[in-house]
């Protein structure tokens, strides 16, 4: 019986690429942004914070991140599973680094979840548009 398990991670490489592809969807659309991967354990692996990308968006992506490895979720699947129950919409939220809006999503390679993205800078649906621009990169 082993006691260990081994788990895909996103290479700096990848990390990086993604990174770079996310970066110019930021620039296309002309909103600064923080942009940040984790691996599979939530622990960051690359990060960018472009010139004139707001402060606090450095912890909200990071946090974007952090959510969607830990769930296995994008950020945004978080509004339509919490509000309609009472309890959950009441407390969830409170979790530290939890974020329920857009701009995080997890990274897969196949069916193993390698980490995640997660961007911050704009409205959230803007958020959402340069995070699949570095996930598509990845594809």
């Amino acid at each position: 019986m082993a006691n260990s398990v081994s788990k895909p991670s996103i290479t700096i490489e990848a990390a990086q690429k993604a990174i770079a592809a996310a970066e110019v969807k930021a620039r296309e659309i002309g909103v600064p942004m923080c942009i940040a991967i984790c691996d599979e354990s939530g622990v960051l692996k690359a990060f960018s914070r472009m010139d004139g990308a707001a402060l606090l968006s450095i912890q909200i992506s990071q946090d974007k991140a952090y959510t969607s490895v830990g769930f296995g979720m994008p950020t945004h699947g978080w509004y339509d599973f919490i509000k309609d129950d009472g309890p959950l919409a009441l407390g969830i939220p409170k979790t530290d680094r939890l974020i329920i809006f857009g701009g995080g999503y997890p990274i897969k390679e196949g069916n193993a979840i390698i980490g995640a993205i997660g961007v911050s800078g704009g409205h959230y649906t803007q958020d959402q548009v340069v995070a699949e621009a570095g996930l598509a990169a990845l594809a």
